[in-house]
């Protein structure tokens, strides 16, 4: 059935109206009050309003946790404050996203949105609904942000095609990862093994002989998962997160159902630990840490784990298994069709590559910076050491995840195991 619409307006200055009730939903700021899509913003929308926001994240492919208002609440822990633009049509919540602002040192009010907007699946006009929070977005990022970061979710280019078109540009500031490496778990496992790189798929019939074991772990293996994490830091060169915010985090997840981990033991011992989110129809990679010490380095412990959690994911009726993002030489190279050796690839994702999955991008991610000096100025910082390790510390705040280096554009977007937050 095919149905006229009309997209929402937005007003000349939204956040100066005085805030109205909507039932049920508290006070709000009206950013498009006209038409068939009503869109508003504000940072409480109530707890009626947030159930509804995180049905509609969990049912939503291409999306992932760090829209869940679990994870607004995880990262509010380290100053962050959530904006949700709400998109309603008649009274059903039909799109929306969340976005985590903090003040940051010399650059001002900063807001990220990572895999959002969102879109209702099967939702009336659909494109009317993206169209009213693409207004919205825009008017964030003129009016109320000085720095906006959006990375679209999966199969929303025609978003990033818009909010370029409207004043954004493409962005290189990695907020998430741009892309990443996933298997199909509608496969039989007996196809997906046959995918594996011929040493891996040998070491499946080996780890049980050779005393690798592995278990479901749960919030008492936090600390141990922590201390692997150091120990790969030490190794990798990046900043491990905090054992309390780790707790938080699995906490959190754990406790609705987005979060497993899995720990990697040789003759009883631990030595490798991995947990990763799940969001709709796909698990993704988000913290790993590995004692690379002993005979447990040439074992391929955390591959054991990888193994157990996809057939943990399979049987939970998962699709996608996400490796957790690529370095952008390895994710050119797998995606322009050339035939490259995985000893070729960075030492980070070889062990991803491995598995076989089929490499993917995300939509182009854009930003708005305004004024027009402060993204002079953020521009001629990108050339200097100094400036880079400035948005590298931005970055760290935004992510609330682990990564390397001093140069942002260069920095691996998602560490082994880790993805963005």
């Amino acid at each position: 059935m095919m149905m006229e619409t009309r997209n929402a307006t937005v007003p000349a200055k939204p956040w100066d109206r005085a805030p109205r009730d909507r039932a049920g939903m508290g006070k709000n700021h009206d950013v498009s009050p006209g038409g068939l899509v009503d869109v508003v913003a504000r940072e409480d929308p109530g707890p009626d309003a947030l159930r509804a926001w995180d049905l509609l994240v969990d049912r939503t492919p291409g999306t992932d946790v760090t829209q869940l208002s679990v994870w607004a609440g995880l990262r509010g822990r380290v100053g962050f404050t959530p904006l949700y633009l709400l998109a309603y049509r008649g009274g059903e919540l039909v799109g929306g996203a969340q976005i985590l602002t903090r003040r940051v040192p010399m650059l001002g009010l900063v807001g990220y949105l990572p895999y959002g907007p969102l879109v209702a699946p099967g939702a009336a006009a659909a494109a009317d609904v993206r169209r009213a929070l693409v207004d919205a977005i825009v008017a964030l990022g003129q009016r109320r942000l000085r720095i906006l970061f959006v990375q679209p979710p999966e199969g929303a280019q025609d978003t990033s095609n818009e909010l370029l078109h409207r004043g954004f540009r493409p962005s290189e500031a990695g907020i998430a990862p741009q892309g990443s490496i996933r298997i199909d778990l509608t496969a039989d496992l007996a196809e997906i093994r046959g995918r594996f790189g011929k040493r891996l798929k040998s070491w499946t019939n080996r780890w049980e002989s050779r005393g690798v074991t592995i278990r479901a772990g749960d919030e008492r293996d936090i600390p141990l998962l922590a201390e692997l994490m150091a120990s790969s830091a030490q190794h990798q060169g990046y900043t491990p997160l905090p054992l309390d915010y780790m707790m938080a985090l699995y906490r959190e997840l754990a406790a609705t159902g987005h979060a497993v981990l899995y720990v990697g033991e040789v003759d009883g011992v631990p030595v490798a630990a991995d947990l990763m989110t799940g969001c709709g129809a796909m698990v993704r990679g988000r913290l790993s840490g590995f004692d690379r010490s002993g005979e447990a380095m040439r074992l391929s412990v955390p591959a054991a784990i990888r193994w157990e959690m996809i057939k943990w994911a399979k049987e939970q009726g998962y699709r996608w298994f996400d490796f957790g993002g690529l370095r952008q030489e390895t994710l050119a190279a797998l995606l322009d069709g050339s035939d490259c050796r995985t000893d070729t690839l960075p030492t980070a994702d070889q062990p991803k590559v491995t598995f076989g999955g089929t490499a993917f991008r995300y939509p182009t991610p854009v930003e708005m910076i305004r004024p027009a000096a402060l993204r002079t100025v953020y521009d001629v910082a990108w050339r200097s050491e100094t400036g880079r390790r400035l948005f590298a510390d931005a970055k760290s705040l935004l992510r609330g995840t682990r990564w390397r280096g001093p140069d942002l554009r260069a920095a691996d977007r998602a560490s082994p195991g880790a993805s963005a937050s």
